[in-house]
């Protein structure tokens, strides 16, 4: 979590800092060290935070993927928007698992399976709808804005990708409610954050 919540930051501004004072800050050892428990969450917390969470891998994915997509040049049918859509879903899939095998307990081979296996269970729809919204936000600003393709140099270019990014957390919402729900998502619940 200690990389979610600026990553949170990043898109959702003064709204994640306000989220992590409430939510994240009494959750750290040195808080319940001075303080005892934390205060008592809204029903709302839960999945707000496990959206954190996976909102993150699609925002490192875009952070990390789209420049080295236009750096190197890459074009399908004329144009970069195709790479980007890829390496971005595939940079957000690649940085979830990196995230389940940093947590997961297990020694060698065993433990990249069961990184994957638990990323694929409790992440991957959640990512999916995420980079859905987020990567169909990006092609309408291409196809029906803008008619050019903008560059990571230009500010408007990353204002862009961080409206996408918060409509990628509102469309990721739901699944994370209802994997909650079915007993999927919930190591980070009782976990310090």
């Amino acid at each position: 979590m200690e990389i979610v919540w600026p990553a949170t930051a990043l898109y959702l501004g003064p709204a994640a800092v306000l989220a992590y004072r409430k939510w994240g800050r009494p959750q750290s050892p040195r808080w319940l060290d001075r303080h005892g428990n934390p205060p008592r969450r809204s029903r709302h917390a839960p999945t707000i935070i496990q959206t954190y969470h996976c909102a993150t891998h699609c925002t490192l994915g875009v952070i990390i993927a789209t420049p080295i997509t236009y750096g190197v040049g890459l074009e399908i049918f004329g144009s970069a928007v195709w790479p980007e859509v890829v390496g971005d879903y595939v940079g957000a899939v690649a940085i979830g698992v990196a995230f389940r095998y940093s947590a997961e307990a297990h020694t060698g081979g065993r433990r990249a399976w069961a990184a994957m296996r638990k990323f694929f269970r409790a992440d991957l729809l959640t990512v999916s709808v995420f980079e859905l919204a987020l990567l169909g936000w990006l092609a309408l600003m291409h196809f029906l804005v803008f008619h050019e393709t903008l560059r990571p140099s230009s500010p408007v270019f990353w204002l862009i990708i961080q409206v996408g990014l918060i409509i990628g957390f509102f469309a990721a919402w739901p699944p994370t409610s209802l994997l909650i729900r079915r007993g999927v998502k919930t190591e980070l619940l009782g976990a310090p954050q």
